[in-house]
């Protein structure tokens, strides 16, 4: 790229002008390393406009304004969810002219943005070429006439709640009302031997006989969903329950339009707009396999309509010079579905409920009593914990840098205690102090012990060590993994005898102060304690856990790293930090647009795709979703869109089951761990640590067999949350607090006085 600054050299400049020609080549540098656009310092016909484009809610309206004021516009191209546009102008004195912009500022709101222009040498209208619908789908526009969208529209009472008629919910983000079957959103299903007395509704009989005439379907449905959607408000993607309904589905789109994204499970995705008084049909593979959903957001991007041609508005996307924003209205679907008689034999196994081994047991509820509490720390804690501990081992290879730096500062022939010690990563990091290590699990004090570790077995309820002996003790993810009620019927005293990575898996903000005082018994006076909690604020300070970021290019045990940090403290390379030159000036400004790319944040660190919304992130795991009261009612693998963290309630509720690699929607919850080569066979690690790869590959001959999933309970920290629970134990200052790639950490010493 030439340096715009070449002939400008000799030029004296204002300080304002220095300021702004530094943003502009920022500006050009950022698009050159993320998007490959190359700018230069000649004039030409082309310019790229930073700063312009849809993913800053710069409409095209707004911008064809701008830039039509100095010369006629050849052809203005706004990709999707960018946060620039390019532009060609009909001659190249005009394009001077556009040039002479940069600075320009446009009103968005109560924001401003903040142009910057530079020369590129040529504008590529078909850079993105198109995109086919997913087999199956296909969109009818103008199916009914607006005399027959205002007559269905009269017919959905929302003011009435006739039981007998039909079902009416009020959801997080839509409303729906069932007619003919209530679709059951605890199992997603619904009870065929229960069909609502009122059936369908009679203004829908026209509408779905012309569907039979025209071939959309061969049998009339007989359930009805109806959603509406107010402005910002969306459906998580999710395949319609294969058990539940048979092939065909049938959408019709009322009051306004919106954009539906599929998406393919190996990840290819297709916006789609549904203009109002569309007809959606869905079969085959769009039916069975893509996800579907509406990303919650007030602004879509569409193609834009051509005042001289009234029909312009279509489906397609991938025509990038002719899209715009449009504001959501009230939208209003109506969902027609034929109910299953049969079980589901699609031709697409690993997405069918039919086809698949049966489901596991429910979500356990939060103790209730010392027995709840004894059997979910057996069945989600101690017993997982020994059938994993080969493959979990194999995973812990690399010890944490503050934890290394921690135990590397302890003087020679200090005494250390890591309770919780796993496979003995920590054990031998400094050779010159004395380490004892103990677990729950046999299994991973046999992996200690062969790699040449003095560790035991011990629960950490009842450590058996000397109070007043350690110079520090460790207590790294583990305290997590213990319930409410176990703690109640023993003494204080034992249950200070709980470690670090043992303080997320309890339940109670009693059995967790509990566990600090255990670590603080443990010290001499002048002790010093280390301990670590899984945070639920895996994003914090704009940087995402190392947990968070590795989604996509995991290998076999991706999923189950939760909390590896693999020796990496910090990631230099966010790609947040080379952005501001463009979204400098518009991190505020998209926040109106609540998704058209995740948000203004995600919109500048996104540039080499259309910007993933985070609502999207689990959709794809098919794992068992959770809603904003943390129920766990939706376990069919359609994620919910609960955004807040639930806090704990007097009340009992029931454990969620997280979805690796996503943020945390509450804090008590179960987290999967896909078990891959058995358990407590095939360990052959030596002192050096845990190998990656502990399993020969299959043969050709030899198909594998699906891998086992366990769920572990654990225990998020909030914010504060740790720091608040140490303040209250006596005898102890708090010498330090931090936040290490997603985990709450703390350094205590032991005052002595007690």
């Amino acid at each position: 790229m030439e340096s715009c600054c070449e002939n400008v050299k000799a030029v004296r400049r204002s300080k304002e002008e220095k300021k702004l020609l530094r943003k502009q080549i920022k500006a050009s540098h950022t698009l050159l390393k993320h998007e490959g656009i190359s700018t230069v310092s000649q004039p030409t016909k082309s310019l790229v406009v930073a700063n312009g484009g849809l993913g800053n809610g710069v409409s095209r309206e707004q911008l064809q304004d701008v830039l039509g004021e100095v010369g006629e516009v050849e052809i203005l191209v706004m990709p999707p969810h960018k946060p620039y546009a390019l532009v060609t102008y009909r001659s190249e004195v005009s394009a001077q002219r556009g040039h002479a912009l940069n600075g320009r500022q446009l009103q968005r709101g109560d924001q401003i943005v903040t142009l910057y222009l530079s020369y590129v040498n040529t504008v590529d209208s078909e850079l993105w070429g198109c995109v086919d619908l997913p087999p199956g789908l296909v969109l009818v526009e103008e199916f009914v006439s607006p005399e027959e969208e205002a007559l269905l529209l009269d017919a959905i009472d929302w003011t009435s709640h006739d039981e007998d008629v039909t079902v009416q919910k009020v959801l997080k983000h839509r409303r729906v009302k069932h007619f003919g079957y209530e679709f059951r959103y605890d199992n997603n299903n619904v009870d065929k031997d229960k069909p609502l007395p009122g059936g369908l509704p009679q203004v829908c009989v026209p509408v779905l006989e012309r569907c039979v005439r025209d071939r959309h379907t061969e049998v009339m449905p007989d359930q009805l969903t109806v959603n509406q959607y107010q402005s910002g408000q969306g459906i998580p993607p999710h395949v319609d329950t294969h058990s539940a309904f048979e092939d065909l589905i049938l959408s019709l789109s009322l009051g306004a339009k919106t954009v539906m994204d599929f998406r393919h499970p190996e990840g290819r995705s297709v916006a789609v707009v549904l203009p109002r008084r569309s007809l959606l049909v869905m079969k085959g593979e769009s039916r069975y396999l893509w996800t579907h959903g509406i990303t919650p957001r007030k602004f879509d991007v569409v193609p834009a309509c051509d005042p001289k041609s009234p029909a312009a508005v279509t489906s397609d996307l991938s025509n990038h010079s002719n899209l715009t924003l449009s504001r959501r209205g009230t939208r209003t679907s109506l969902t027609f579905r034929k109910v299953r008689r049969t079980p589901c034999d699609c031709g697409y196994p690993s997405a069918c409920d039919s086809q698949q081994p049966p489901a596991p047991p429910s979500p356990p509820f939060l103790p209730r009593s010392q027995t709840d509490a004894c059997r979910l720390e057996a069945e989600f804690v101690h017993r997982v914990y020994e059938e994993i501990a080969c493959h979990f081992s194999s995973t812990r290879h690399s010890p944490w840098p503050r934890v290394c730096h921690f135990l590397s500062s302890l003087e020679p022939g200090s005494i250390l205690a890591d309770v919780g010690c796993g496979n003995g990563k920590y054990l031998g990091v400094n050779p010159d102090v004395i380490a004892v290590g103990c677990d729950r699990s046999s299994a991973l004090v046999q992996i200690c012990s062969e790699r040449g570790f003095q560790a035991f077995v011990s629960d950490a309820l009842n450590v058996p060590l000397r109070s007043d002996t350690c110079d520090a003790c460790i207590s790294i993810a583990v305290i997590h993994h213990l319930s409410t009620q176990v703690i109640h019927h023993l003494s204080t005293q034992v249950i200070h005898h709980l470690s670090t990575q043992v303080i997320h898996h309890l339940s109670t903000q009693k059995r967790r102060q509990a566990v600090v005082e255990e670590l603080v018994r443990l010290l001499r006076p002048g002790g010093r304690a280390l301990i670590y909690v899984w945070a639920v604020e895996q994003e914090y300070n704009k940087q995402k856990s190392k947990y968070l970021k590795e989604t996509r290019q995991q290998g076999p045990t991706g999923d189950n790293t939760a909390q590896d940090l693999s020796g990496t403290a910090t990631d230099a390379h966010n790609t947040a930090q080379d952005l501001s030159g463009i979204a400098t000036d518009t991190h505020n400004t998209a926040q109106d647009l609540s998704g058209i790319a995740t948000d203004a944040h995600n919109t500048a660190q996104d540039l080499s795709g259309i910007a993933t919304d985070t609502h999207n992130t689990a959709q794809d795991l098919s794992g068992i979703a959770t809603d904003a009261h943390n129920t766990a009612q939706d376990l069919s693998g359609i994620a919910t869109d609960c955004t807040k963290v639930h806090r704990e309630t007097e009340s009992p509720a029931k454990l969620s089951v997280h979805t690796n690699r996503t943020a945390f929607n509450s804090q008590d919850l179960l987290v999967p761990w896909h078990l891959k080569g058995g358990g407590r066979g095939g360990c052959n690690q030596g002192r050096g640590g845990g190998s990656k790869n502990t399993l020969d590959p299959p043969t050709e001959a030899q198909a594998p067999a699906p891998s086992p999933v366990f769920h572990r309970y654990y225990h998020v920290f909030q914010k504060g949350e740790l720091e608040e629970l140490c303040v209250r134990v006596r005898g102890v200052a708090i010498q330090r607090s931090y936040h290490d790639q997603g985990n709450w950490c703390v350094i205590l010493k032991k005052t002595g006085d007690r």
